[in-house]
């Protein structure tokens, strides 16, 4: 039903800032809870961060304090601010709605280098 849509991602240097977005379609975006996930080469996809129907935010220890996230209801799309990205960041973004969820889309790269 939703279908979601990652974009933003890129090569940075470390120290530097990124902006990603995620575009979903349908109807019922405002009442979902979003979140950003990752996953880096080898390893498990890992939680980042998220933002529920009601604007409260939680992000994983590995990124609070460095990465923001909201969202826009009248433009279904919810966003990632990175800032004071490290080499270890680097990762496959992924966004994914709750408690309704929705096929995984392509992900958006995000490549920091040192």
């Amino acid at each position: 039903q939703v279908r979601l849509v990652e974009s933003g991602g890129g090569l940075v240097q470390a120290g530097g800032s990124l902006r990603l977005s995620c575009k979903a379609s349908g109807s019922i975006f405002s009442i979902n809870h979003m979140d950003w996930y990752r996953q880096a080469p080898g390893k498990q996809r890992e939680w980042v961060a998220t933002i529920t129907s009601g604007g409260t935010t939680n992000y994983a220890d590995s990124v609070k304090g460095r990465f923001i996230i909201s969202r826009d209801n009248a433009k279904s799309t919810v966003y990632l601010q990175m800032s004071s990205l490290k080499p270890e960041d680097t990762a496959v973004y992924y966004c994914q709605s709750r408690p309704v969820g929705t096929t995984w889309g392509q992900g958006t790269q995000v490549t920091v280098s040192s």
